[in-house]
């Protein structure tokens, strides 16, 4: 199986690497570029970016030029060819379809009988110009057609599918994946790591930490979160917002912040991916505002974390099956509707602590099954429905993502 993608990331990483160890499964990574293994500039972050310790432990290799190559919407690799011809691989996966690079490994695949399996987080839950609409209800269908599993991430992402004519029995649920070894890990260590983040910031043990992680652009929307900061402190003093991520709005939402530090908007900073799950630790609830955001990694790490989770109804987190399922685990609410917000947060801080623990258990129980998905069992699913792999790496049945 030949998996094709733009870069090395901290979550897709560590799911090949579960990939490469399932039985019957003979897995190689085709990265065309080099970015995240070494540093590079992310435009929106405004910030260096390199993922400390990747660890690259699988079959993998740089298509020729990688190091020259910067990950953008055209992105393209056209050794890539060449470099799939010579592993003759009997399926391939690839990342989506809107870069060059994507389209090349499905035109690849076509030409050599290999049945495609896609990944991707698109969804409808953004506004997109009628024209963009029009050009996709043209073109998409073609695309996708071609494909004959698509490992889904939720339940916005499966309407997107079918939208462009793609039926449900050709979806396998996946979910996204994170780094479990290093979750579990700190985890386990739960209470000190919540202690340790509290104290580097100076917030108090009492304080409910509501926590959002992202960059600071316009679309993420912290802005509401700061305005519901400058209410909430009017109403009660054990209220603390941690907001993890950098970028060109970081000014205007200090600026917006009518106290900064606990008890307002605590200003974390740029946080290492290897650094989060202590925030998720430290946190008692997870919030996202933003008003584009197909399907965000942070929304299933709180989640995994055993975090509430509050969402702007434009994520594409929430559903009956997704990361987020309102009554179960969390609440939504109409995106940039102060009030809105307002009322689902204090509806998960004031409900009783029996109603919270529920919550905080149902997200934990739901992050786990989406993570034993991503990590193998829906890959395996799809593989048995090509009948590739060996009788004898079959497993008679299998456990869902189920709470």
């Amino acid at each position: 199986m030949a998996v094709v993608i733009s870069h090395p990331t901290q979550h897709f990483c560590p799911q090949h690497a579960s990939w490469a160890a399932l039985d019957g499964v003979g897995l190689r990574v085709f990265f065309a570029s080099r970015d995240g293994m070494d540093a590079y500039h992310d435009r929106e972050f405004d910030h260096p970016v390199q993922w400390d310790g990747l660890a690259l432990n699988f079959p993998h290799e740089f298509l020729a030029g990688a190091e020259h190559r910067h990950v953008t919407e055209a992105l393209d690799a056209p050794p890539l060819a060449h470099r799939l011809a010579a592993f003759r691989p009997d399926c391939i996966c690839v990342h989506g379809y809107s870069q060059p690079l994507a389209r090349r490994a499905i035109a690849w695949a076509r030409t050599a009988g290999a049945p495609i399996l896609m990944v991707g987080d698109s969804e409808l839950r953004r506004k997109r110009p009628w024209a963009r609409r029009a050009v996709k209800a043209l073109l998409l269908p073609r695309i996708l057609n071609r494909v004959y599993r698509f490992l889904t991430v939720g339940d916005a992402n499966e309407a997107y599918y079918r939208r462009y004519g793609v039926p449900d029995e050709r979806f396998v649920r996946s979910g996204f994946p994170i780094d479990v070894t290093l979750y579990d890990r700190v985890l386990r260590t739960r209470a000190h790591a919540r202690a340790a983040v509290r104290a580097e910031h100076g917030i108090p043990d009492h304080h409910q930490v509501l926590l959002m992680v992202g960059k600071f652009v316009a679309r993420k929307r912290q802005k509401d979160l700061v305005a519901f900061s400058n209410h909430v402190r009017r109403l009660r003093d054990d209220v603390t917002i941690v907001l993890a991520g950098a970028g060109p709005d970081e000014q205007r939402l200090r600026d917006l912040a009518a106290r900064r530090g606990p008890g307002g908007v605590v200003f974390a900073g740029f946080v290492p991916p290897a650094a989060l799950p202590r925030y998720y630790c430290a946190a008692d609830l997870y919030v996202h505002c933003a008003a584009v955001d197909p399907h965000p990694l942070a929304v299933t790490e709180a989640v995994y974390c055993g975090l509430p989770a509050v969402v702007s109804d434009r994520c594409g987190s929430y559903g009956p099956t997704d990361d987020v399922r309102t009554g179960l685990n969390g609440r939504v609410y109409r995106c940039g509707d102060g009030g809105a917000l307002a009322s689902a947060v204090l509806g998960v801080l004031d409900s009783s602590p029996a109603r919270r623990q529920a919550m905080s258990a149902a997200s934990a129980c739901i992050g786990r099954g989406v993570q034993r998905l991503a990590h193998g069992q829906a890959l395996l699913q799809a593989l048995d429905s090509l009948a590739l792999r060996p009788e004898a790496s079959r497993p008679a049945d299998r456990t869902s993502a189920e709470p």
